[in-house]
């Protein structure tokens, strides 16, 4: 199997734009100065692979992403629809094995992705738990429009309800170690500390 395409999906960094939920308790500026700590923390980790996509929204806001750009990286638009049809577009334009990883997870290691490889190498899909019920990366050999078709995101029911979806279409699955997303103040606290 080729190896798989790693794409971090990002925000653009802008106040009222980026973690809403923290920004109910730290207001939109110090939310926004969270989000672009954060996604620095992760791609940060990440600046020794050679080949990176960033897939950014709105998009419009190539601008706003580029100085994340390092090495051969690219970055494109995530394009139209809700997250679930912005992330089947990403694994249908890879055109063969793809892992996608969001933003907003620090604790992400390298280590973590080159599991992710190495489990698609023997399953058609890879999920990294996230504590609040969803996921922090994503992982197909092909793509699947069953995963991301009427999910109810930003919920605890996603990885769930993505696991009960994977069963379904036959995918066999890894499970990586989980990890804590950054959405709440008491998680920017958490990291924190």
């Amino acid at each position: 199997m080729a190896e798989p395409h790693i794409i971090i999906f990002v925000k653009a960094p802008r106040p009222g734009f980026v973690k809403t939920r923290l920004a109910v308790s730290v207001g939109n500026k110090a939310a926004c100065d969270a989000y672009r700590h954060l996604t620095e923390t992760v791609l940060g980790k990440l600046s020794s692979l050679a080949h990176l996509e960033i897939r950014f929204t709105p998009d419009n806001a190539k601008d706003e992403v580029k100085d994340w750009l390092r090495n051969n990286w690219v970055a494109k638009p995530q394009g139209g629809g809700d997250l679930g049809q912005r992330m089947h577009r990403a694994f249908k334009d890879a055109g063969g094995p793809v892992i996608i990883v969001g933003s907003d997870c620090p604790y992400l290691e390298l280590t973590d992705l080159q599991a992710a490889n190495k489990a698609l190498q023997s399953h058609r899909a890879v999920v990294g738990p996230a504590t609040d019920g969803g996921y922090w990366l994503i992982g197909l050999t092909a793509p699947c429009p069953a995963l991301f078709n009427g999910i109810n995101w930003s919920t605890n029911k996603v990885l769930e309800e993505t696991l009960v979806r994977l069963k379904g279409a036959g995918l066999p699955v890894h499970l990586l170690r989980e990890l804590a997303d950054v959405d709440t103040v008491e998680d920017w606290t958490a990291f924190n500390k």
